[in-house]
């Protein structure tokens, strides 16, 4: 039973794009665009070129931020201001999410490798406002993002959370690897599943699981 499975947890991780709304509003979608747009000008290269490039420092190093700090100079608060000023009109609420999370036992945190400010306004046009007990972004772990281990070792020593006592929730199966080596209960939460031995559970309908828990 899966609530059995869940029955030892104390603490709940979400990520937030494409996990606490669905992928399809493309909200990140706007992101990308505009982190295209620092890439071309950081790196000097045209938008497809740009495009190749965002993609292979998300995929190598974490963010496309990560990469370009690593091989360029970039003013990094410039960066996460624009990146990350877009129209959230796109999302709306949902309150049979809001209700699900807010039903779960013990403390629910969100850790995003987007920033707090944004984190957090994604969550106000989510109906989510007030249910969390903390936000974490980018910026509470020195900008070293997820799936590295010093982000989550960070961001778990400032909240004193126990992995063994702790569940993840996340739209990236990259992100989970570590959550699972550190003992944590790992939920991949996407459209479709993407088996792996570090993935405990997936779901395409967050709220329908989270039901299951309360």
């Amino acid at each position: 039973m899966v609530k059995h499975s869940f029955a030892h947890v104390a603490t709940w991780v979400f990520d937030l794009d494409n996990t606490l709304y669905p992928p399809e509003t493309a909200l990140f979608d706007q992101i990308n665009i505009r982190m295209t747009d620092w890439v071309m000008q950081v790196a000097g290269v045209e938008r497809a070129a740009a495009e190749a490039l965002r993609h292979r420092y998300w995929r190598e190093h974490g963010t496309t931020l990560a990469g370009l700090m690593r091989h360029h100079a970039i003013d990094t608060a410039a960066y996460l201001e624009d990146v990350h000023a877009i129209d959230f009109s796109v999302i709306g609420e949902d309150p049979t999410l809001a209700g699900a999370i807010a039903a779960l036992p013990g403390r629910r945190i969100v850790f995003t490798n987007g920033t707090k400010p944004y984190a957090e306004r994604v969550l106000a046009h989510r109906g989510m406002s007030g249910i969390f007990d903390a936000v974490y972004g980018i910026e509470d772990v020195d900008l070293v993002p997820k799936p590295n281990r010093t982000a989550f070792e960070t961001v778990f020593a400032i909240d004193g959370l126990v992995p063994a006592r702790a569940a993840m929730f996340e739209d990236d199966p990259r992100n989970l690897r570590v959550p699972y080596e550190m003992g944590m209960r790992t939920v991949h939460v996407a459209p479709k599943a993407e088996p792996a031995d570090h993935i405990a559970y997936h779901t395409d309908d967050l709220a329908g699981f989270l039901a299951q828990l309360a």
